[in-house]
């Protein structure tokens, strides 16, 4: 099986791109939200660790970036919790699909979790920062403070860039990112 990690800054379409590969995908993101509304589990640890922010289930979005804001340790616990019920997740996704020929990792913090293998090829997706932002503004709930925070954690673009075997420049048009990702799994396959 060939692991394809998509690395890149928030807002860049990591998820846009990953998605465009036509192969399963792994999405950590969507796996974390999952988590707050239907685990009951990770509830109560952060209510038993963070008890001032959390007081009922399913978990909000707005008490977590509260709990996030309120205090630069509790984006540590929160992820201490989280991380380890979505390494489970990501591990049964593997198993599910050790049979296919390629899977994609959309995991934002993959190097810096070290949940990636040196076989994994890395593709950072690459976009203008005038475009990130635009989109990132877009967002309901864009708040510039906790996309600081969570940059906070993150390794940086250029390391990220350094570290990966290509790079898709995402100009947020499909055809243009599709075309992209041909020409990669050209060069993957053979």
């Amino acid at each position: 099986m060939i692991r394809i990690g998509i690395l890149g800054d928030i807002g860049s379409g990591k998820s846009y791109v990953a998605n465009n590969f036509g192969y399963p995908v792994f999405n950590a993101d969507y796996e974390v939200a999952k988590l707050y509304q239907k685990n009951r589990l990770i509830y109560k640890k952060l209510k038993k660790i963070l008890p001032k922010y959390f007081n009922s289930f399913p978990l909000k979005k707005d008490d977590i970036s509260f709990a996030i804001l309120d205090k630069k340790t509790n984006l540590k616990k929160i992820t201490k919790v989280v991380h380890l019920e979505v390494r489970k997740k990501f591990n049964i996704f593997l198993k599910k699909n050790k049979r296919r020929k390629i899977v994609i990792l959309d995991i934002p913090l993959l190097l810096e979790n070290k949940i990636n293998t040196k076989k994994d090829i890395l593709i950072f997706v690459q976009a203008k920062k005038k475009d990130i932002q635009r989109r990132l503004k877009k967002r309901k709930n864009y708040n510039p403070r906790l996309l600081y925070r969570f940059r906070k954690i993150q390794f940086s673009s250029n390391l990220k860039k350094k570290r990966s075997n290509f790079i898709i420049k995402n100009n947020f048009s499909e055809k243009f990112v599709r075309k992209n990702i041909k020409n990669i799994l050209k060069i993957i396959k053979s």
